[in-house]
């Protein structure tokens, strides 16, 4: 809660701030400050024996400080960890005045402001390696007090600054006071460097395509909605960059991909973001049989780089990333764990087979809602190890070629870990014909109350209409795979900003505006 009156410490703060000021010290210089090394760095290579880390500069936030009279000893952390420093009066303060150790250490510097430090790395008597001080300069003076974070003797934290919503909302507090948050990011990062690795390799080229779009396609779900005031015309957040990527493939680009921001109006919970990141490939001259293939590989591939095997703790479960998953259709899949077959069920049967279920649906749920709703309560819980479920009806699919063995269903998969989906990739349709009809399709759901169901876009069946290769394509979300990839159990936690509910603000005691 952000709060308008000061509090006690914060008042203590700016009248340091001010005093700094008095003394003619800049408690925010513009100058370089000649950082030469990290903690991270000192602290693995120094070798007393050696003698290097003679001439150190390093820059950090003070997190401890102990004051003992004429020295003291503090800690600072920088962007690699912490480090141990050693501040000595008369090292820092060679001269007659001893302000700068007096008073601006000892009294007007508080825990996280940010200092420079530039001195040698020495062992102390206790045996822990510090840095000796020679020259101390204030860098940002920090207004705001940071939240302690406590460990007892057995390094278990306490006290410490973990509630999801300041958490959140506070992500720069977070980072700051529990460093280990970081090394999700520094994860998430990594994976996308594999990923890229792995499309480079194989051919393809990485391109950008529209966010704000005419026609929110590719994907059944429900947009926000602008207005471009030139064109003076509704603009849509994309909710896919599928149709985009399909138009490249009809120009002859034979495998594109991009890492894209995607937007839907939906509900917010632990696996879901209104603002998500999903990675589309499209590769040309492939069908969905070749994707499974690619996927599982590449999966392994990222386990590997990341922990050194394919096997991965997802909270209880350790998970195994190991190429060779197992493929499951989906109407066997619900045969097999809810016990009923739906081949063939037109929409009323599937209705009251989802009452005798006890599933529930909507009036404008049409027959591909009505068995992904049936899949949803009853199979995907199941579905712990990586299972690709494959061969999705017709009405489950409008963008999916169809199944070449039998026209009701489609070359579709979806890979589900945890329970929960990780990608989606089909043999794409690429008949314009049966492309508009399935537009159609998904016009008249919409007509029937269905505000997720696809727009019309004539100018991809435009496009389909000059002739786009056979092709397969996939979309996985990064922030879901980098929650399997490093054990985290909410979205929230490999966003760096997740979307909040507006703050509350304190305007006058007892009264509170959004």
């Amino acid at each position: 809660m952000a709060n308008i009156e000061l509090s006690e410490q914060e008042i203590l703060r700016r009248e340091s701030l001010a005093k700094l000021r008095e003394l003619g010290i800049d408690p925010y210089p513009a100058a370089l400050y000649p950082v030469n090394t990290d903690t991270k760095a000192v602290l693995a290579g120094y070798d007393p024996e050696k003698g290097n880390f003679q001439d150190v500069c390093l820059a950090g936030r003070i997190m401890s400080r102990r004051i003992m009279g004429a020295a003291s000893f503090g800690e600072i952390q920088d962007a690699a960890g912490r480090i141990q420093v050693y501040v000595k009066r008369d090292e820092i303060c060679p001269g007659e005045d001893k302000t700068l150790y007096n008073t601006v250490w000892k009294k007007l510097l508080d825990i996280g402001d940010i200092i420079g430090v530039k001195g040698y790395a020495f062992i102390t008597q206790t045996g822990q390696l510090s840095i000796h001080v020679k020259e101390l300069t204030l860098l940002s003076k920090s207004l705001k007090v940071l939240p302690i974070v406590k460990t007892d003797a057995d390094g278990k934290v306490y006290d410490g600054f973990s509630d999801p919503e300041l958490r959140y909302r506070q992500r720069y507090v977070d980072l700051i006071v529990n460093p280990q948050v970081k090394d999700v990011f520094v994860q998430r990062a990594r994976i996308v460097a594999t990923m890229r690795e792995y499309f480079n390799a194989a051919g393809c080229l990485e391109v950008e395509t529209p966010i704000l779009q005419s026609i929110p396609g590719g994907a059944t779900a429900r947009p926000f909605i602008t207005h471009h005031n030139a064109l003076d015309i509704p603009l849509y957040l994309r909710i896919a960059n599928e149709l985009y990527l399909k138009r490249l493939i009809v120009g002859g680009f034979n495998g594109v991909y991009e890492f894209a921001k995607d937007f839907r109006n939906e509900g917010m919970d632990k696996t879901h973001n209104p603002e998500f990141t999903c990675m589309e490939i499209y590769v040309a001259y492939k069908d969905y049989i070749w994707m499974m293939e690619f996927v599982e590989h590449m999966l392994e591939k990222i386990a590997t780089t990341l922990h050194g095997t394919t096997k991965v703790q997802i909270g209880d479960v350790e998970v195994d990333f190991r190429a060779g998953y197992r493929r499951l259709p989906i109407l066997e899949a619900i045969k097999e764990y809810a016990g009923v077959d739906v081949a063939g069920m037109d929409q009323e049967q599937l209705r009251a087979t989802c009452t005798k279920l006890g599933v529930e649906f909507t009036p404008s749920m049409g027959v591909g809602k009505l068995i992904d709703a049936i899949f949803g309560e009853y199979c995907e819980k199941h579905l712990v190890q990586p299972t690709f479920v494959t061969d999705y009806p017709v009405e489950m699919s409008p963008l999916t070629k169809r199944h070449r063995e039998n026209p009701a269903l489609t070359e579709r998969f979806e890979l589900f870990v945890c329970g929960k989906e990780l990608c989606n990739a089909y043999s794409e349709l690429n008949d314009p014909i049966d492309q508009l009809e399935r537009f159609e399709e998904q016009a008249a759901l919409k007509s029937h109350g269905d505000d997720e169901a696809m727009f019309i876009d004539y100018d991809f069946v435009r496009a389909l209409e000059y002739g786009m290769p056979p092709t397969s394509g996939l979309g996985m979300g990064i922030d879901r795979l980098t929650m399997f990839m490093t054990g985290q159990t909410t979205i929230q936690d490999v966003l760096f900003f997740p979307q909040m509910r507006p703050e509350k603000t304190v305007r006058k005691e007892g009264e509170t505006e959004e």
